[in-house]
């Protein structure tokens, strides 16, 4: 087990039994959601990836997109 994770738990012990039990049902659904993506990545085919691409590639031509900029690194405002 990971450090950082051996620290997580040592703190969740510490916390009343409600709390841990609520912590431990998210640590669940989030490791059962990266299985879920995990094996939804590893079933995709190279055809599907370039289908993927090329739509980007499409959508981006088209000026269907939203630069990265823009929505990560909003504008100051002025």
């Amino acid at each position: 087990m990971r450090e950082l994770l051996q620290r997580a738990i040592a703190a969740i012990e510490k916390l009343p039994d409600d709390a841990q039990d609520a912590i431990a049902t998210r640590l669940l659904a989030e490791v059962a959601d990266e299985q879920t993506w995990t094996a939804q990545f590893a079933a995709t085919t190279d055809a599907q990836w370039d289908r993927l691409a090329e739509s980007v590639r499409r959508a981006v031509a088209g000026g269907d997109s939203t630069p990265l900029d823009d929505v990560f690194l909003p504008s100051e405002p002025s």
